[in-house]
């Protein structure tokens, strides 16, 4: 059984940063794109980031560009997001998400239909 949990959400005031971690058990996805989805209340999820399974090609939301980054650790099978410069607007519920496509040859990174499995989400506020 495939599960991802996130962990290291909580309160931070603007400007703060806080670094998120999903770890994945029941399979490897170390040959997998990875990324990490957020949807606050009323909107639809969107997306924020995205690794390839070498971990040397990123994606990015325009939104978070320069203020985020995503990497993985494939001995670890766990994949992070450092939020740096964080807005009010980031607020939201953070899900990690991870691919069942194996390979260099997966599309369709920043939608979230691409991805096969979904953690529980952790919660991000920020207050102004």
């Amino acid at each position: 059984q495939v599960q991802l949990v996130e962990s290291g959400g909580g309160l931070v005031q603007a400007g703060g940063s806080l670094r998120l971690s999903c770890a994945a058990s029941g399979r490897t996805f170390s040959s997998s794109p990875m990324g990490w989805f957020r949807q606050s209340p009323g909107k639809e999820r969107e997306f924020v980031a995205a690794v390839t399974y070498s971990g040397r090609s990123t994606h990015y939301a325009e939104s978070v560009k320069g203020r985020f980054t995503i990497s993985r650790d494939n001995a670890k099978n766990t994949v992070y997001l450092q939020m740096n410069s964080l807005k009010p607007e980031d607020t939201a519920i953070y899900y990690c998400a991870a691919d069942a496509c194996i390979g260099p040859n997966c599309r369709r990174l920043t939608s979230k239909d691409e991805y096969d499995y979904w953690g529980q989400g952790t919660q991000v506020t920020v207050s102004s």
